[in-house]
């Protein structure tokens, strides 16, 4: 027997009880375990700091990353989940930093580093409660018990396998090139870090000139925004195919491209052209030094004019200044001429002795000095600013600069076609992000940098003599533990770097580089890492990788999603992962980031306590953001699912263990039975598609098309099917009918909380646990994904029910749209379609519609012509582009389509119109076709659906509507008591005599509806005023009876 459920359900408390339930029962573990043995499906859960708290983008990716593996498990497969910490790297570093008030390498060193590294030891997992309980909060189930820590010294020695491993590839190397550089935190970056840290700033943009050795009084014009690296110009670059004229301005001559000549002068006649000439002419002219401190470096071959083939004429003047030590393409194109590079700057980004006037000061600061000093000199012609996007330091916001840097890179360009053909084995989600953003950015890949110049992190594990002459590189603790003779407990910078290994060509002592790994190189290498591979279950880790599944947010296709692809391509040729979900940014109401400091968006626990978690899944899934596309969080967005689809569901639940206990129902072998009934045979046909539907897509890892059918079910089940059976359930009496109807809708339900929950876990629990069949599991998430019933899927009679359902919105929106009250009964309705099989089908649904519109009548004809006339407009958006400037002839000619014509176009056909003398065919998509009613009709149309309401209105019409509402009020009183379905009532009325004479007309409709046994019209009732249809009425209910 089924148990009442609450009328008004507490999401929130609901899933609280049910968090309570599956760790009592430790249901997530017992998922696992029940599928081992079975086939394994291979999660990597990428690893989040914890030193701060979850967003709202944690949130939906944890949700991603819980949907399929719930999906999964209930299809049979065996899904172990870890949850992973990102411990190393600049985001813990520069917490501590904060909190131990110290800044820059030379205070850390000062502190010690050990007590440095101990801080950031402490601090790594501040947070891990928090992210535990809201994880928890969200209905994920993950294994937090065996989590993986990129600190822990198992983790970290596999990272060295790897590392020793591309070593002996030749992969790894050593080498001084143009890398961002971040002053305050004293280390490079790799160029996709660089990427997340854009910000839009404003800067000095200078044009300054230079004097031409052998020709004093012309001067050649560059332009920079880094005024702070004239300093070091040791070049000049223009294009060798760009067209450069020789200007007369005043006493000077200046050189410029041609194309940027209108900018620096806008009135005509400011300067004189004298001669115009190739780029390539320029070729090997020599200016004189800007600044002296490099000038003995003209011998070496600076301060000579170079071609180079990325100097454009977007801006400038289609010069560029070069100071090779400060920019990677000045750098190349010097390496390739010959030209020499300085790069007069210390690690803190301050300018060295070599250039005295600046030196200690920190470059960029030195910028209104150096533009000042230009101006002095007359070697200033322009001075503006310009607003762009400069990057910063990912992690303390300090602006990067560009500089010459002696780093250990991997060697991604020899292996760039080896990647790209991994990704082409990859499925990805949206597909386009493949060859698209991902696939463009792999195309385009340089060598990684991978060393950074700080403490926090894994060690590069190599060992070298003072000239670099001997290096040894190791590729674990047992290898450093025998190359040392010391034993080996954490491989921390502040543990390992006393250490020294003898060289092995017996002359002294081998010790560590300095630098630590790139904490990006670590989670990249969490796949092998995670499971200390290859030193510990090496056969099962290659039996099942690469992963079947990884999910993050768009910004790791330049950030995790790489690095997992170069580490698993140069170990192994193939990719990391087999299918990736990525999803997109969520952020605040107004569509800027969401901000802690703007307070721009609600705290995400206050939604999910709110609304319930299940709420908040089911708003992420549905939406575009699961498909790399940015949403617009939106609280009520949140609480509209919870109404529309959350709730539905719930009051189905319990409209059915309501009836279902008052009739003492129970589900026996015979409720399984096919059920003869249109409805029952419709509902079970829609569940089979919806099963198959949601499985399609989910196998497909498309969320936003697994869970769309899922809603749209709902819909169906809650708006049509349980709304056109309602009078089955009610009746008294116990009949086949009745039977079916339960046993369909208990059917539907229990198969539905097990499609549901993937998506809404806590809610398909509540209702499933309520419902379980016996013999079946005590949990939904122990259950298999119910496989679709071909014999019951009839595709005929759902398209049928689809029609009726087309022509029932029709209806219902015209009613709104024209102040029709619902429960106004109306003379007839009018369907009009073209198609034979649409009119068969509504002809036999004639009475279901009647019923459901509240018409008396309804009648199915071929044409529309008699309900309506057609009017016609262009489709701008299609014809605009096609006809251009003829569109307006257009427009007149296809308003006098004759009535043929607009037959034709509506029937999908095609009209021709006359331009110009020429003939143009016009389809039903160059057209917005409008239908006009006849009078006394109201009409709709859609989909080659006509739909026409009579609205006139006779005196027996009249007082049924007023019947209907005497109906519905007395049904809100009931409710407003609460008042057992099947509890009888007595009425006792003081009402407007045409409300008398109403109920009076409509007496057995009104009792059988209400389940009153008496309804008695008096002077007087104890009851609130109120009316109907404008008419007073005060109704007393009685119970029981009187």
């Amino acid at each position: 027997m089924f148990k009442d459920a609450p009328r008004k359900m507490d999401f929130p408390a609901l899933e609280r009880e049910t968090l309570a339930f599956w760790k009592e029962r430790d249901l997530f573990r017992r998922s696992v375990e029940q599928r081992r043995g079975g086939r394994e499906f291979v999660f990597y859960d990428g690893p989040p700091f914890a030193t701060g708290l979850p967003h709202y983008g944690h949130l939906l990716a944890g949700t991603i990353k819980d949907v399929v593996p719930r999906y999964q498990a209930m299809r049979g497969a065996c899904v172990e989940r870890r949850f992973g910490w990102d411990c190393h790297g600049l985001p813990v570093e520069v917490e501590v930093e904060q909190s131990l008030k110290v800044s820059g390498k030379r205070e850390i060193e000062a502190l010690g580093v050990d007590r440095f590294n101990e801080s950031c030891r402490g601090i790594v997992l501040r947070y891990t409660r928090e992210w535990r309980e809201i994880v928890t909060r969200m209905g994920r189930w993950v294994d937090f018990d065996r989590d993986y820590k990129t600190m822990d010294p198992a983790f970290m020695e596999s990272i060295w396998w790897v590392f020793r491993q591309l070593w002996d590839k030749g992969l790894i190397y050593e080498g001084r090139k143009i890398l961002p550089y971040c002053p305050r935190c004293a280390t490079p970056l790799s160029n996709f870090e660089t990427n997340q840290g854009y910000q839009e700033v404003q800067d000095p943009a200078i044009t300054v000139r230079f004097r031409l050795t052998d020709e004093p009084a012309t001067w050649i014009l560059a332009w920079t925004t880094t005024p702070w690296t004239l300093p070091s110009n040791l070049a000049l670059a223009v294009g060798p195919d760009i067209p450069y004229v020789r200007v007369q301005d005043g006493d000077a001559v200046y050189i410029l491209a041609r194309e940027r000549l209108g900018v620096y002068y806008k009135k005509p006649g400011a300067c004189t052209i004298l001669e115009e000439l190739p780029g390539s002419a320029l070729a090997g002219r020599r200016y004189e030094p800007l600044f002296p401190y490099f000038h003995k470096l003209a011998a070496a071959g600076a301060f000579r004019i170079v071609t180079a083939d990325f100097v454009s004429t977007e801006d400038g003047t289609g010069v560029v200044h070069m100071a090779p030590g400060f920019g990677e393409d000045d750098y190349r194109v010097a390496q390739q001429e010959g030209v020499p590079a300085v790069c007069p700057m210390d690690e803190e980004g301050r300018f060295t002795a070599e250039v005295p006037e600046y030196a200690g000061q920190e470059v960029k600061q030195a910028d209104p000095a150096i533009i000042k000093r230009l101006k002095q000199e007359g070697k200033l012609v322009h001075q503006g600013t310009i607003q762009h996007s400069y990057p910063h330091c990912w992690r303390c916001d300090t602006p990067l600069l560009y500089r010459s840097v002696a780093t250990w890179f991997v060697r991604v360009e020899a292996i760039r076609d080896r990647i790209l053909a991994a990704n082409r084995e990859v499925q990805w989600v949206p597909e386009h992000l493949r060859d698209g953003r991902f696939g463009r950015w792999l195309e385009q890949a340089r060598d990684w940098a991978i060393s950074r110049n700080r403490y926090w992190g894994t060690p590069l594990p190599v060992w070298q003599n003072e000239d670099g002459t001997e290096r040894v590189c190791v590729g674990s603790i047992a290898e450093l533990e025998r190359l040392t003779g010391t034993r080996v407990t954490d491989l921390h910078k502040h543990f390992i770097d006393r250490l020294t290994i003898p060289a092995p060509s017996g002359r002294g002592l081998l010790r560590r580089i300095p630098e630590v790994l790139d904490c990006w190189f670590e989670s990249g290498a969490m796949t092998y890492a995670q499971a200390h591979y290859p030193f510990e279950q090496k056969a099962r880790f290659e039996a099942h990788f690469p992963a079947d599944f990884i999910a993050e947010g768009l910004d790791q296709t330049r950030g995790w999603f790489y690095t997992l692809m170069v580490l698993s391509t140069a170990l192994f040729d193939r990719p990391a992962f087999r299918h990736v979900v990525v999803n997109g940014l969520v952020l605040a109401a107004d569509g800027r980031k969401m901000s802690k400091r703007l307070k721009n968006y609600p705290d995400p626990l206050h939604v999910v306590e709110t609304y319930g978690a299940d709420a908040l899944r089911l708003y992420l899934l549905s939406s575009p953001v699961v498909r790399a596309e940015d949403l617009r969080f939106s609280e009520e967005g949140v609480r509209q699912v919870m109404r529309d689809i959350l709730i539905p569901l719930w009051n189905a639940y319990t409209f059915f263990v309501t009836y279902a206990a008052t009739d003492r129902w129970t589900p026996d072998a015979a409720s399984a039975e096919p059920s003869p009934h249109l409805l029952d045979r419709w509902i079970r046909s829609s569940l089979s598609t919806l099963i198959r539907s949601v499985a399609e897509a989910m196998d497909q890892y498309d969320l936003q098309r697994a869970v769309r059918p899922f809603v749209q079910f709902v819909e169906d089940l809650t708006n049509w099917y349980i709304r056109r059976s309602r009078r089955r359930f009610w009746k008294s009496q116990d009949d086949a009918d009745k039977r079916h109807a339960y046993g369909t809708l208990y059917q539907v339900l229990v198969a539905l909380s097990k499609v549901a929950a993937p998506f809404v876990p806590f809610l398909s629990e509540v209702l499933f646990r309520a419902l379980r069949p016996a013999g079946q599991p005590e949990s939904v998430h122990l259950c298999d994904f119910p496989e679709a019933d071909e014999t019951a899927r009839d595709p005929v009679l759902e398209a049928q029910m689809g029609w009726a359902l087309a022509v029932v919105k029709m209806g219902r929106q015209l009613r709104a749209e024209h102040d029709l009250k619902v429960r106004q009964p109306l003379a007839r309705m009018h369907v009009a379609c073209r198609r034979p099989e649409v009119r068969e089908a509504l002809t036999g649904l004639c009475d279901l519609l009647a019923d459901e519109l509240n018409v008396k009548a309804v009648a199915v004809s071929e044409r529309e012509d008699a309900l309506a006339t057609l009017t016609a407009k262009p489709q701008f958006s299609r014809l605009g582009p096609r006809l251009g400037p003829r569109v307006k002839q257009a427009a007149g000619a296809i308003q006098a389509l004759d009535a043929d014509a607009l037959e034709r176009l509506a029937a999908g056909g095609a009209a021709t119109i006359t331009l110009g003398g020429a003939p143009v065919e016009l389809t039903a998509d160059d057209v917005v076709l409008t239908p006009v009613p006849r009078p006394g009709l109201v009409v709709a149309s859609a989909g080659g659906i006509v739909v026409a309401l009579e609205t006139a209105l006779d005196e027996a019409l009249v007082r049924e509507g007023r019947a209907r509402e005497f109906v519905n009020r007395v049904q809100t009183l009931r409710k407003e008591r609460g008042l057992d379905v099947a509890q009888r009532i007595a009425l006792r009325v003081a009402a407007d005599p045409a409300v008398r004479q109403a109920v009076e007309a409509h007496r057995d409709y009104v009792l059988q509806e209400t389940l009153c046994v008496s309804c008695v019209f008096a002077e007087q009732a104890d009851a609130e005023a109120g009316e109907i249809n404008g008419l007073a009425c005060r109704i007393q209910l009685v119970t029981p009876p009187a």
